[in-house]
């Protein structure tokens, strides 16, 4: 029983329910990064450095069967190997996009966090009465001299 009660524990701790919270969010931004970078960007980008399709770039490292269109599809089918370069550059700014996102998110939260005002220091505990005789003491010394 001891072991389920530990884990009971474990599972409820807000920790963990944020992680899993920030994971299924995670998952779900990516997945908007993705559709952003694949479909919106790549196409522009393609469009201003000459209408290259990036999903398409690849080196051909084996022989190619014969009647084999020259796409990356195909040549996956056929089991030709092939460098696709391409995927890699989608992939790296989809990274790239998302870094940056996330890095924006953490700072105006960082941002958010500074501006809220400092509580104001609590007051200090009056004197004891110890102290207020030794200064009462102190103070009668002072004026003798």
């Amino acid at each position: 029983m001891s072991f389920l009660k530990d884990f009971k524990d474990f599972a409820v701790k807000g920790n963990v329910v944020d992680l899993a919270v920030a994971v299924i969010v995670g998952g779900a931004f990516g997945k908007i990064v993705s559709a952003l970078v694949a479909d919106l960007i790549m196409p522009l980008v393609g469009l201003v450095v000459g209408k290259i399709d990036f999903s398409n770039l690849f080196v051909v490292l084996g022989a190619m069967p014969p009647d084999t269109p020259r796409t990356l599809e195909a040549l996956k089918k056929a089991n030709v190997p092939v460098l696709a370069y391409g995927d890699f550059i989608t992939i790296t700014l989809n990274f790239v996009i998302l870094a940056f996102v996330i890095f924006l998110m953490v700072r105006m939260i960082a941002r958010l966090k500074r501006d809220e005002p400092a509580p104001a220091p609590a007051e200090p505990p009056p004197p004891t009465e110890d102290v207020l005789l030794l200064r009462e003491i102190r103070d009668a010394l002072q004026r003798r001299d």
